[in-house]
């Protein structure tokens, strides 16, 4: 099975640029979608995947945030948000409850706002892995993919002491990454790929894309029992479509 995650940067503009021959191309059983920048009514047949069936969230805001799932396979439950009236008002999370696996697609938020939405993805940050803890307690195998919003480590990004303090690099959000990881919690690609430099998002500016001076802020983070589960993870950036491209998780046919 192959679950793969994709910031579009507005589902409305990347199926103008092809979004179902696209996600033909890397063919996921799962696919994630972070920013659709929809409304409810907004959604229509020409954004959806034939063959898949699909959930949405949507920020009570117009034209922000907002994620959707896309499954073809079999799916026990699905549910938006975190149970958190102030956290849930931007539709930055669906989860499916899967036989043997759960996995969370995520918008995590951007902190370039100000120190308040520093703060509030601090509080997003916690709030989410705490929902994601109750299943893994249970020793439930759990997946939890998305635009993460943060740059991790130098091998990150392409020019990281250019980047020191800036909003996705500060030392405050690569901590977030630094407590998943005491905690138990795997970033997939690194933990397969330890040396491996590749992007996900590159910049419209500055012709950044081929220049490949980007980021590696798409993340896959795994429990441990989730881990045993993994065959290959794939940074797909050769897809075109967005500032971002899909990343891509392989599980074991077992």
């Amino acid at each position: 099975m192959r679950i793969a995650i994709w910031n579009v940067n507005g589902l409305r503009a990347v199926a103008k640029k092809g979004f179902q021959e696209l996600v033909a191309g890397f063919d996921p059983d799962v696919l994630g979608i972070q920013e659709t920048k929809l409304q409810a009514p907004q959604v229509t047949d020409g954004l959806l995947l034939p063959g898949y069936e699909s959930a949405f969230a949507h920020a009570q805001k117009k034209g922000y945030s907002g994620v959707a799932l896309f499954y073809r396979v079999p799916v026990q439950r699905v549910y938006t948000g975190m149970g958190v009236e102030e956290l849930d008002q931007e539709g930055r999370v669906i989860v499916a409850e899967m036989e043997g696996l759960v996995f969370f697609n995520v918008y995590f938020p951007n902190s370039g706002m100000g120190p308040h939405r520093l703060d509030y993805k601090i509080r997003f940050y916690k709030a989410l892995f705490s929902k994601a803890d109750t299943y893994r307690s249970q020793g439930i195998p759990v997946i939890i993919g998305g635009d993460y919003n943060v740059a991790h480590n130098e091998i990150d990004l392409k020019n990281p002491k250019a980047n020191e303090g800036n909003p996705g690099y500060m030392p405050e959000e690569r901590a977030l990454l630094d407590e998943l990881e005491a905690a138990g919690w795997k970033d997939v690609f690194r933990t397969l790929y330890p040396d491996k430099v590749q992007y996900s998002w590159w910049s419209y500016r500055f012709k950044a894309r081929e220049r490949n001076a980007g980021w590696r802020i798409d993340y896959f983070w795994a429990s441990d029992a989730a881990m045993a589960l993994i065959d290959d993870c794939q940074i797909l950036d050769q897809v075109p479509g967005s500032d971002h491209c899909p990343v891509a998780l392989d599980l074991k046919d077992s």
